[in-house]
């Protein structure tokens, strides 16, 4: 029999075993059962680097929702999207489906009207509108203030109560959380208040980088009780030895395990690491077995797959004065270092490089790590960037 590669890298491609997730998958299950039954439960964001799984976990949060006749909506907020016509459209395909029940059509229609409304302020009135309800007039004044943090709740709190009069229960998985402008994410926290004081059958799931519990916090002071902040990191050793190994077995290759500590140590545990790693050390196996040599020699195949794509996509979208910020950060030597730090580096005065730091924040490649210190939201990144320029020097990290 033929051997096929289990080994899946790739934006949110689902593992072949998914490992070290457990846990958390079983706390966001209980959450939604929670809220079926009434009960009012906060939601969840999920925070950590590049590469951890935070994409996968939301899908098979979504896949428990789908078997469990929840509805839901997957939002991918980028850079360049307008939230405010993405929710709009997410909110018109969930109130069309509720709204086929004969019985609660006053209801039904009052949210459509609702709905109407908001979208013709926020998406400049095009698109098509097909609720089954006949003609439906848009309910000016409430959900078309121009104030979107008003708006929003309006239209939530709407088809919340819908949700609620048709015992449907809504879960919102919003994921690259961290690029809503924060008039955006001010208003999401609005609504969901309100939401929960009203016990309504609504919850998100989100996803994002680690600024985004700070940036919550500055939006709303009670941030941090509407949301459960859970961090995603990298595999703890066991966890990352069944995310390599259990994919194998199906096809009853083994692993050695000086192999197997070798990957998982140039690795550090990273998921989506663990599956380029495992997808080109399964090039070179002997006789279905993969063996420290097997290991060493997939490195180079490994670390040119990472730098062209993982690492390169990313690089590629900075400036030039953007990349010099992160070589000079690189510079520093251990990571995290500081804003003076990099200053020194560049040779520059630290409020002038200011802007920079805030730039690169705002694209998601560094993040603040704790008052004053900044790391790359890329694991390994800085051996990306030692690797593509090799003449870089290195200081000493009693530089200051």
């Amino acid at each position: 029999m033929k051997l096929f590669n289990p080994y899946t890298p790739g934006a949110g491609f689902p593992p072949s075993y998914l490992a070290g997730r457990d846990e958390v998958i079983n706390d966001a299950e209980q959450t939604i059962m929670y809220v079926q039954k009434g009960i009012v439960q906060r939601s969840k964001i999920y925070y950590g680097l590049r590469g951890v799984g935070k994409t996968v976990l939301l899908n098979r949060i979504e896949e428990y929702a789908d078997d469990n006749w929840v509805m839901y909506e997957h939002i991918e907020v980028s850079e360049d999207d307008t939230f405010k016509a993405i929710m709009a459209t997410a909110i018109q395909k969930l109130i069309t489906q509720m709204s086929l029940k004969a019985e609660i059509k006053q209801l039904a229609t009052k949210a459509a009207s609702v709905l109407k409304a908001f979208q013709l302020k926020y998406t400049q009135g095009d698109v098509e509108y097909s609720f089954n309800l006949g003609n439906v007039n848009p309910a000016y004044g409430t959900a078309d203030t121009g104030q979107f943090e008003n708006d929003l709740k309006e239209i939530m709190v709407q088809v919340g109560m819908l949700a609620k009069k048709t015992d449907n229960m809504i879960c919102f998985f919003i994921d690259e959380v961290q690029y809503l402008k924060q008039e955006e994410l001010t208003a999401l926290l609005t609504a969901l208040h309100r939401i929960n004081q009203k016990q309504l059958p609504i919850l998100v799931f989100a996803a994002g980088l680690p600024k985004i519990a700070k940036l919550a916090g500055d939006s709303k002071s009670y941030a941090e009780r509407l949301f459960e902040y859970v961090e995603i990191g990298s595999l703890e050793y066991e966890d990352a030895k069944k995310a390599l190994v259990e994919p194998a077995m199906n096809q009853d290759v083994t692993f050695t395990q000086e192999a197997i500590d070798y990957i998982v140590k140039v690795t550090e545990g990273y998921p989506y690491f663990i599956q380029e790693y495992g997808k080109q050390v399964w090039k070179v196996m002997h006789d279905k077995e993969i063996n420290l040599d097997c290991a060493k020699k997939a490195e180079s195949a490994f670390l040119v797959n990472l730098d062209e794509s993982f690492f390169k996509v990313r690089y590629d979208r900075a400036t030039k004065m953007e990349k010099d910020f992160m070589f000079a950060m690189v510079k520093c030597g251990d990571l995290p270092c500081t804003i003076s730090q990099v200053a020194i580096g560049m040779k520059r005065d630290a409020k002038s490089i200011a802007p920079l730091r805030s730039q690169l924040i705002h694209k998601g490649f560094i993040y603040s790590t704790s008052y004053g210190e900044i790391d790359f939201t890329v694991p390994q990144f800085d051996e990306y960037l030692k690797r593509i320029n090799p003449n870089l020097i290195i200081e000493e990290n009693d530089m200051l």
